[in-house]
């Protein structure tokens, strides 16, 4: 690998996530508001965006781990979110949004769980540590996040919805103009031929299906929260209309100096500890956002959020990763697999809770969500100190 290595492969990665933020942010409000369909059909559009994201990614992580190349499963995301943008662009309507558009847009998110799997193949082979490595990679994503879903709602704002797909469909040519030059061609992964016999055996890890509870835990509690937000404030706090974008951007912000804290705190206390302190501190975050009362209250718990979300979804990849180390993809596959089905989860939980309370009860039942993870992570590291002490005696 070359010096430019690093460069080349974070510009890929940030690159394709400006491209599916764009899609992700803006099909709910496309579906409702471009298209006027009732808002129930955004939970149609998102429960099989997920089962083609799901699959997707079960299907290219296994192939990873048997030492198959992931160029060509990059190539195939990029281009399936630029035909999804182009049949957008050029035949709007609910159909393609539930045929094309939900294939080739559930293909384009899979490039997430392939590229971070593909990071630590390449951050082996170029001897950087694997947990900086996801650092780059989450703050490159974040830095993403804070751009594309932006980027689509100013092109509606100023050119209608339509030109949300054509100017999708350019930065989806870019997409796939910087896989072809950049992507690397050589980086399988030697596939760890002496424990295919454990296979089964490691799908019963009773510690990585512990460690994927407390990721689904913690990741709803930030959905659910993350979702009730916007509306909590504006209505029921009566804060400004722009007080929602502040705080986002806010939370943003912070999350990039987090994540870059991450290689210090794995190194000083180890994952585990760094991980309770996270979930610990969630619950204080989001405690802080369901009393907001005021505007610098709401500051204060922006703030909060960036740090415990910045936090979490660094070391939670690399948790998940260190407990099957044989099978690297299909760890990184079920880590995305589960952020995702939080996603779907907390539509419409957030509806039904705000529907019979309100909107404050949504964000603490996102607390209880969070104490739901540091209860579960106490009780993983128990049984693990447990079985050593055992195996030691």
């Amino acid at each position: 690998m070359t010096k430019s290595f690093p460069f080349a492969f974070l510009s890929l990665l940030f690159v394709g996530t400006v491209c599916n933020s764009m899609a992700v942010s803006f099909m709910g409000f496309y579906i409702v508001e471009g298209l006027k369909q009732a808002p129930w059909s955004i939970s149609v559009y998102t429960g099989f965006f997920a089962l083609i994201v799901i699959l997707s990614n079960r299907i290219f992580a296994r192939q990873m781990d048997k030492g198959g190349n992931p160029f060509p499963m990059i190539g195939l995301a990029a281009f399936g979110y630029s035909m999804a943008a182009l049949a957008l662009s050029l035949s709007p309507g609910f159909g393609t949004v539930a045929t094309v558009g939900v294939v080739g847009f559930g293909l384009g998110s899979s490039v997430m769980s392939t590229m971070f799997s593909l990071g630590g193949v390449l951050a082996e082979r170029t001897g950087i540590q694997h947990s900086t490595f996801n650092a780059y990679m989450r703050a490159t994503t974040s830095t993403s996040w804070m751009i594309g879903p932006a980027l689509s709602f100013v092109i509606a704002d100023q050119f209608g919805a339509e030109a949300v797909f054509r100017a999708a469909f350019a930065i989806g040519l870019v997409w796939l103009a910087l896989w072809w030059w950049t992507a690397p061609r050589d980086a399988a992964r030697q596939p760890a031929f002496a424990h295919q016999q454990d296979v089964g055996k490691a799908a019963r890890n009773p510690e990585l299906l512990a460690a994927v509870l407390f990721v689904f835990c913690l990741a709803l509690a930030h959905s659910l929260t993350f979702s009730a937000l916007p509306i909590f404030f504006v209505q029921e706090v009566g804060l400004a209309g722009y007080a929602p974008g502040v705080a986002f951007s806010i939370k943003t912000f912070v999350e990039l100096f987090a994540i870059f804290s991450t290689p210090y705190l794995i190194a000083r206390f180890g994952l585990r500890t760094a991980l309770m302190g996270t979930a610990q501190l969630a619950i204080v975050a989001i405690l802080v956002l369901a009393t907001v009362g005021s505007f610098p209250h709401m500051v204060l718990g922006a703030v909060l959020e960036g740090i415990y979300f910045g936090l979490f979804s660094t070391l939670a990849i690399s948790f998940v990763q260190s407990l099957s180390e044989d099978r690297p993809a299909q760890a990184t596959a079920m880590y995305w697999n589960t952020m995702m089905i939080t996603l779907v989860v907390a539509g419409p939980s957030v509806g039904l809770i705000a529907q019979v309370t309100d909107f404050q009860t949504v964000i603490f039942t996102g607390s209880a969500c969070a104490v739901a993870s540091a209860v579960i992570l106490a009780w993983g590291t128990y049984q693990r100190d447990k079985y050593q002490s055992r195996d030691n005696t």
